[in-house]
């Protein structure tokens, strides 16, 4: 593997898409534990990243695999690599 490979593979994430209400773009968040420094309880942080998915193939749920990219847009660094698992979503029925 070489060093360019490397390189581009720490900045790889696997993350949740939770909106999808703009066009070519999806909101995702990718959640960790992190260990508080004083008192050593895990805690559950989120950071929420908008990717640039432009065939608007993702849908809400689906967990995706994003890569960080130049800046595409002022609050848009991540791009699309693929979808890792499509999720499954019941329409609910309008009366």
């Amino acid at each position: 593997m070489t060093t360019e490979n490397k390189k581009n593979d720490s900045r790889m994430k696997t993350a949740v898409v939770v909106s999808r209400k703009m066009d070519k773009t999806a909101v995702v968040s990718i959640e960790r534990l992190v260990k508080h420094p004083l008192y050593q309880k895990l805690l559950r942080k989120r950071s929420k990243f908008k990717i640039h998915d432009p065939k608007n193939e993702t849908k809400k749920g689906d967990v995706v695999l994003i890569a960080e990219t130049r800046p595409i847009s002022a609050d848009k660094h991540w791009r699309l690599v693929k979808i890792l698992k499509k999720s499954v979503v019941i329409e609910e029925a309008k009366l």
